[in-house]
């Protein structure tokens, strides 16, 4: 079966730490520069049209998801909702919980592959669900990457609510299900 896809890739930076116990090197908080590449075909292909020939204008095709990478995602600080800097962030720090990612468990390059596959799905879908997001591959340095295919359905963690209550599945620039700050 042919194919026709528009891959974009966007670089960001970003902090983390990981405290399940998997490595203590990572309990440390420290930062990535990464790629997240995502690839994406029409829901339903058709013959180009012999003048403008194109699926989606690349820069309507990639906009949105641009801007959540650039505007909310870049300089944030991905944590676990079990971690304790959680509630020293509440406490001391209550103007950057909005530059907080909050996982389900530690946030891992899986798990965050698969939390923005779905975020991306969320906003294709309020975007008329024109395009369907085939891969998303998250690069956290250039010897570990992580390649998801296919939707992120079965990787993501079960949480209780329903999916719309996650900000994974939502189509806005949340990156946590933490209240605003007042």
């Amino acid at each position: 079966m042919s194919t026709l896809e528009l891959s974009f890739t966007r670089r960001f930076s970003m902090g983390h730490r990981l405290i399940s116990g998997s490595s203590e090197r990572c309990a440390i908080p420290h930062g990535h520069n990464e790629f997240v590449t995502v690839t994406l075909q029409a829901r339903t292909p058709a013959r180009l049209d012999g003048a403008q020939n194109m699926v989606v204008p690349f820069a309507e095709a990639k906009q949105r998801w641009h801007a959540f990478i650039d505007t909310r995602l870049d300089h944030s600080f991905q944590i676990s909702s079990a971690d304790p800097l959680l509630d020293w962030f509440r406490q001391h720090e209550p103007q950057r919980l909005d530059r907080l990612v909050v996982t389900p468990g530690d946030p891992t390059t899986e798990l965050m592959a698969a939390l923005l596959y779905a975020k991306l799905q969320a906003f294709l879908r309020d975007e008329g669900d024109v395009l369907v997001c085939t891969s998303l591959t998250l690069e956290e340095t250039p010897t570990n990457t992580v390649c998801l295919t296919g939707g992120p359905e079965i990787f993501l963690p079960e949480c209780s609510g329903t999916p719309g209550d996650f900000w994974w599945h939502r189509a806005d620039c949340s990156l946590s299900d933490l209240p605003s700050p007042l």
